[in-house]
């Protein structure tokens, strides 16, 4: 990701972007997903998933490029009482914190090479979580943009190295043509 990716994301934070509350996906998968161990939050903004992880019992780990998405994760956590690891880091150029991890979580996120790092990253029975619009998600909405989405029907192909648990590939109760899926190591 450029340097001017970075302060566009840094100026949609600044301006308040940033969902409040967790994805339903990740909640609707409650009694799947550990409540101890280390978890990954891959682009994880503002923090929203990451604190409900660390509700949970994780020592949760929240990457994003944003200095301004971060800052509002850290203060979310001191706010709530929780701990959570905050790293600023471009997916796209510098490799994902060394696991192994019980969870990784990436929503809304989309670099393909990334599933490589997956599988390197999850402790042998962790979990990969995973959600990302689809082309079809364009016949209701304008964005994201073609280039930030999944072909319908690509995901489950983009898995390595990891066993698919479920996969759904719908539109959502918020409005969006999604895929999601579960994989473990």
């Amino acid at each position: 990701m450029s340097e001017a990716d970075r302060q566009r994301w840094n100026a949609r934070y600044q301006e308040g972007a940033g969902a409040r509350e967790p994805s339903s996906f990740l909640r609707s998968l409650e009694q799947q997903l550990p409540r101890t161990g280390r978890a990954l939050d891959v682009a994880g903004g503002v923090g929203q998933e990451s604190l409900w992880l660390a509700r949970r019992g994780l020592d949760v780990t929240c990457v994003d490029v944003s200095d301004i998405a971060l800052e509002r994760a850290a203060a979310s956590a001191r706010e709530a009482g929780l701990s959570l690891g905050l790293r600023r880091l471009d997916v796209e150029q510098e490799p994902l914190p060394p696991g192994p991890f019980a969870l990784v979580l990436c929503l809304n996120y989309l670099w393909r090479p990334l599933f490589s790092a997956f599988a390197q990253v999850l402790a042998p029975g962790g979990l990969l979580v995973f959600a990302q619009p689809t082309r079809s998600n364009l016949t209701r909405h304008a964005h994201p943009s073609a280039r930030f989405l999944l072909e319908d029907g690509e995901l489950p192909g983009l898995l390595q190295g990891l066993e698919l648990l479920s996969y759904t590939e719908a539109w959502t109760e918020e409005g969006r043509h999604e895929a999601r899926l579960v994989a473990r190591r």
